[in-house]
């Protein structure tokens, strides 16, 4: 299916006339954890590719296993039992690898595969990422897995930048083999492919970056800096981080970061977002954001010490189910005013994600800036709940494709990353986000953060 739509999105873009031979550069993102098993002599062919022919009638025969495990597979329970228990325990695997394991990484995936179907496991001569599978379409050859994508695998030291021994050998003999050796996120792989060049008129000096995947896509292409936070306020709340120091829990995940080899970033992701904040509004707010927002404007900082936390659904960060709203002198209680409860919640949930990410090993620093996307981010109330949480001021991004984005990105940084040049310099031209709140004086005082 994934070859099959790059022989339809080419096909399409030269109808329509893409000049591909100006392309100097090109980068891509592919879903997080995926995985694909190339069938033993595919290398042979990735070499030889027919111009004359699609690259689905092509690469028919080359894999081992036909239907790829993708993050939304969650049956390798037993294969992350036996990982955590090879590491010394899931705060030991995640000191580690950055995240404790869990069922979607690929590393229990692939250890699920050679269990179950360990004739199509031995047949395979590489196991590669979504993203670094795609890379190795355009170069003609087997691309290697970057740090950041391989961050998600339950298998890469996050410290040394290298597979993890105690968690290959929990998943399956001489497996370093069968990935390669992981290379540095701003790495140019080589030229494309002769097959691009000669059915599609890409030049034969473009270059082919290394591919990652989609999480840390997005943060290249919100150009995350150190010390900034972004915040997607969608119906999952996500929250991404640029670390330097970073501490792994057993919840969230760390990942090398993909512009700036040597730092790393961080992903939370929280159930319940904009599905929550809705349902609020209907009950609170007569079911309209501008009450839900008068509520916000006409209720104080610190919400006069009323709190409450809002897990309509059993929550990723934490995993909790349940409403607990607090008094002023942190008794349980049943039920808030309608404005007090608009705020408990907002300010609610910001302060969680503000925690999670400080445990991680986020701290806030002179110049941080909390960039926010998402649907709530039009709302300008719940931005300036935001910017007094964090105490810093809040930058609104207009990004519907940001891995997208990020990949054009990157392949420009790649270009030039060997001598030297930063990624922001390397895309400064880029449009920059807009102000849309400033923290009050006193809000560290009265949310006591």
């Amino acid at each position: 299916m994934w070859v099959k739509a790059l022989d339809l999105l080419l096909d399409k873009m030269k109808r329509a006339g893409l000049d591909f031979s100006r392309v100097t550069a090109l980068s891509g993102s592919g879903q997080q954890h995926g995985s694909v098993y190339w069938r033993r002599g595919a290398s042979e062919t990735l070499k030889q590719l027919d111009p004359d022919q699609t690259l689905y009638q092509l690469l028919q025969g080359s894999f081992s296993v036909s239907d790829s495990p993708v993050w939304m597979d969650s049956s390798s329970s037993q294969q992350c039992q036996d990982l955590q228990a090879a590491a010394g325990g899931a705060l030991r695997l995640a000191e580690i690898t950055g995240s404790r394991a869990y069922e979607r990484f690929t590393g229990n995936q692939i250890a699920k595969v050679r269990q179950t179907r360990l004739e199509d496991y031995q047949d395979s001569e590489r196991i590669s990422l979504v993203s670094s599978f795609a890379a190795s379409l355009f170069l003609g050859g087997y691309a290697a897995i970057d740090f950041s994508d391989g961050s998600g695998m339950n298998l890469l030291n996050i410290r040394s930048r290298t597979w993890s021994d105690i968690c290959l050998e929990a998943t399956a003999p001489h497996l370093d083999r069968v990935l390669g050796a992981p290379l540095p996120s701003t790495s140019v792989l080589g030229p494309v492919s002769s097959y691009f060049v000669r059915r599609y008129g890409f030049s034969e000096s473009c270059r082919v970056v290394a591919f990652t995947g989609d999480n840390p896509a997005s943060l290249a292409g919100m150009r995350l800096q150190q010390g900034d936070i972004a915040v997607s306020l969608g119906t999952s709340d996500t929250v991404f981080l640029w670390i330097q120091q970073p501490r792994p829990a057993l919840e969230g995940h760390i990942f090398c970061n993909p512009v700036d080899w040597q730092e790393y970033m961080a992903l939370l992701c929280f159930k319940n977002g904009s599905l929550t904040r809705e349902r609020i509004r209907n009950e609170c707010a007569g079911g309209s954001w501008e009450q839900f927002s008068t509520a916000l404007r006409d209720t104080p900082l610190g919400n006069n010490g009323n709190m409450g936390f809002y897990f309509d659904t059993m929550e990723i960060t934490p995993p909790v189910v349940g409403v607990h709203r607090f008094d002023p002198d942190d008794n349980e209680v049943s039920s808030l005013s309608p404005q007090v409860e608009v705020r408990a919640l907002v300010e609610g949930q910001f302060l969680s994600r503000r925690l999670h990410a400080e445990r991680l090993g986020y701290s806030i620093i002179p110049g941080t800036r909390v960039l926010a996307t998402g649907g709530a981010s039009s709302n300008k109330e719940i931005l300036q709940v935001l910017s007094d949480v964090f105490n810093a001021p809040v930058y609104t991004i207009d990004l519907s494709n940001s891995a997208c984005l990020g990949s054009a990105y990157r392949a420009l940084h790649g270009l030039v990353a060997e001598s030297g040049v930063s990624f922001f310099d390397a895309v400064k031209k880029a449009p920059e986000p807009q102000l849309a709140a400033t923290p009050h004086p006193t809000a560290r005082e009265e949310l006591k953060i």
